[in-house]
C-alpha cells in the first residue's frame, strides 16, 4: 500500500470515529511516519493534488471525507488552541442565546488563555482573544456544548468578556 492510499484509508477510518481535522503530527501518527520535514512536504503535495486540504496552519482535512460542516470550524478552533483554555464567548455567544440580534456570519469568537489571533479557514474566521483572568474566576461561568465539543460562557461571562475586551457594547439589547 502507498503511502497516499494509507493516508486515505486512515483518514476515512478516522472520520468514522468522529475526527475529521488532523494536526500534521497526527497524520504522522496515523500512517506510522516519523513527523519530518520530508512528511510535511508529502502532506503539502497531497493539498497540491486534492487528497487533502490545509484548513489553517498546519491542520488539514480528507477531501473525501471531510468533517461536518456544522461543526468543522469549532474542531479547528480546538486543535488551534488543544493545550489551553478556550471558550466560545463575545459576539459568537452572544448571538448564540439571543442577546443580541447580530449573527456574526462567519466568524467565530473564542476567549482564550493563550495567544489572541485570527485564523481564516474554508469554514469562516475564528478569532481568538487573549484573557487576563484567572481560570477560577471563569470557569465557573462556563458550560459544555456537547454539539460543538466546547465550552461556552454563560451570558454575564460573554458580556463581562464584551466589555473587557472593549469591544462594541451598542449591540447589546437593553
Amino acid at each position: 500500500m502507498t503511502k497516499k492510499d494509507k493516508l486515505l484509508t486512515v483518514l476515512s477510518d478516522a472520520t468514522a470515529a468522529g475526527g475529521g481535522i488532523y494536526t500534521a503530527q497526527e497524520i504522522a501518527y496515523l500512517i506510522g511516519e516519523k513527523y519530518s520535514p520530508a512528511l510535511t512536504k508529502f502532506l503539502a503535495d497531497c493539498a497540491k493534488k486534492g487528497l487533502i486540504r490545509r484548513v489553517a496552519a498546519g491542520l488539514f482535512e480528507s477531501t473525501l471525507t471531510p468533517p461536518a460542516p456544522t461543526t468543522a470550524i469549532y474542531k479547528i478552533a480546538k486543535k488551534l488552541r488543544n493545550h489551553v483554555i478556550s471558550y466560545i464567548s463575545l459576539e459568537s455567544q452572544l448571538s448564540h442565546t439571543g442577546t443580541i440580534s447580530q449573527i456574526p456570519m462567519g466568524r467565530l469568537t473564542i476567549v482564550t488563555k493563550g495567544r489572541s489571533g485570527t485564523f481564516t479557514t474554508p469554514y469562516g474566521v475564528i478569532e481568538f482573544t487573549h484573557s487576563k483572568k484567572s481560570v477560577s474566576s471563569i470557569s465557573p461561568n462556563l458550560y459544555f456544548d456537547s454539539t460543538v465539543n466546547m465550552y461556552r460562557a454563560n451570558t454575564s461571562q460573554a458580556i463581562a468578556d464584551l466589555k473587557d475586551c472593549k469591544r462594541n457594547l451598542h449591540m447589546l439589547e437593553r
